[in-house]
């Protein structure tokens, strides 16, 4: 998995030298796609099936909700996640996959591309970070427990106006209570975050399977809690998402869940 998220990161690297190039699709309202998010998982693909032929896979770009993923192996990918930064050359954007056994994660990978960190997990062998530099480091939650002095991630609920009103209400309560808000635009790094200790907490309303794969596991095998707003064990699918240290995502549960 490693070698498949180094080998599209390389593709994407060299064509953000050439952002002007680049085709535009929409998707949706602020949703976009282009050639190299399909190239970097075809590129993923390639590496993941030619290992592991008899796996099923999943990508952002081939998604078909019919496809099942099955109780053997299956590997859950977005190929660019943070596309608009990618296409607005804002450096912020990774590659992300998710391996499941029997519909439960086993392992994540996120590459951050501009900065080139690797963060992965595997289940019961915890979270670690392989610099850029070479240097191996284990990750673990913030130990925080001050709200006040809280670092917090997020996402808007730019694809769903619905949740808007919400949002703004737990926006206003926790931008008034902590540190500061940070919204940097790629889940799975904001993920990475909460499991290296920057983000105190993370929160975003609707997220994709190939958002939170790999950055659940990695939360978790980091010693945090990766929920819905319920409080219940956050599934790879679409879904929302809440995650933090266990006092922090304590605290932040509340505030959500009182202001939704």
């Amino acid at each position: 998995m490693r070698d498949a998220a180094r080998r599209a990161a390389a593709f994407i690297a060299a064509h953000a030298e050439r952002l002007g190039e680049l085709t535009w699709e929409h998707k949706g309202p602020a949703d976009f796609v282009s050639d190299v998010d399909r190239g970097a998982e075809e590129i993923v693909r390639g590496v993941l099936l030619g290992a592991f032929p008899e796996a099923a896979f999943t990508g952002e770009e081939t998604y078909d909700p019919a496809q099942a993923l099955g109780d053997g192996l299956a590997f859950v990918v977005d190929p660019l996640d943070g596309t608009t930064n990618f296409l607005h050359g804002f450096p912020w954007y990774a590659v992300s996959i998710g391996a499941l056994r029997g519909g439960a994660l086993v392992a994540g990978v996120v590459h951050n591309v501009p900065a080139g960190d690797v963060c992965f997990a595997a289940r019961g062998a915890g979270a670690w970070r392989a610099r850029a530099d070479g240097r191996l480091e284990r990750l673990a939650v913030s130990r925080n427990t001050d709200p006040a002095r809280a670092l917090v991630g997020t996402g808007f609920p730019f694809k769903h106006l619905a949740h808007l009103d919400a949002y703004q209400r737990q926006f206003a309560e926790i931008t008034g209570k902590t540190a500061g808000i940070r919204r940097a635009g790629s889940a799975a790094l904001d993920l990475c975050d909460v499991a290296c200790g920057r983000f105190d907490a993370f929160w975003e309303h609707t997220l994709a399977p190939w958002d939170v794969a790999a950055g659940l596991l990695l939360v978790r095998e980091a010693g945090g809690l990766a929920t819905d707003l319920h409080g219940d064990d956050a599934p790879v699918a679409h879904t929302p998402v809440l995650a933090g240290s266990p006092a922090m995502h304590a605290w932040l549960l509340d505030v959500v869940q009182r202001n939704s």
